[in-house]
């Protein structure tokens, strides 16, 4: 999944300037500068908006868009790869009740009946280590793990987590105008 800023306006014409006053250079490695710190500070803004929109804790939300692509000259693109499938109920806060397991994706708390996480008949269950805080639903002779149906990839280009990007990827014309401006001593801005 792929999420494209394009300059548009006055900055066509003023990146032009740059270049010719700099050399092509000079002037992509200004511009990669300016895109990977607006990528660093819109990738942090994502990151602290996924706990928010998905109920995924802090940590996770870091993880999920710790991976990044820099641009250098030679390619002027900064990618956030991320990835993350059906997410597992063991990762929304989930705690075991008499009914089901009771857990909050999409900041959303919900009960999933039938569901476990411990051993045992109440009121003695216990905790099985091996289990790693699985959520477990009965299936046939055995057991299937529980998933949530959020899928992180798709949530990263939508709602709070978007709108956090963005804000920060708006930053991108200032600071190349920055960037240049640092190369050339103040010459071209």
């Amino acid at each position: 999944m792929t999420l494209v800023v394009t300059v548009v306006g006055s900055g066509h014409k003023r990146l032009a300037e740059a270049v010719r006053a700099l050399g092509e250079g000079k002037a992509r490695g200004a511009y990669a500068r300016a895109i990977n710190h607006t990528g660093n500070k819109a990738a942090t803004a994502a990151a602290k908006a996924i706990p928010g929109q998905t109920g995924l804790s802090a940590t996770v939300g870091r993880k999920a868009v710790r991976r990044r692509i820099r641009a250098n000259a030679g390619n002027l693109q900064f990618e956030i790869p991320v990835s993350g499938g059906d997410i597992r109920l063991k990762y929304f806060k989930a705690r075991e009740t008499r009914k089901g397991v009771s857990a909050a994706p999409w900041n959303s708390r919900q009960v999933y009946a039938g569901t476990f996480m411990r051993a045992g008949w109440w009121p003695r269950r216990v905790k099985k280590p091996a289990w790693n805080g699985q959520v477990f639903r009965r299936a046939g002779d055995g057991f299937a793990v529980v998933k949530s149906g959020l899928y992180l990839p798709t949530e990263v280009v939508e709602g709070q987590i978007a709108s956090a990007f963005e804000s920060k990827a708006a930053d991108l014309q200032p600071r190349a105008e920055h960037e240049i401006r640092r190369v050339t001593k103040g010459a071209v801005s």
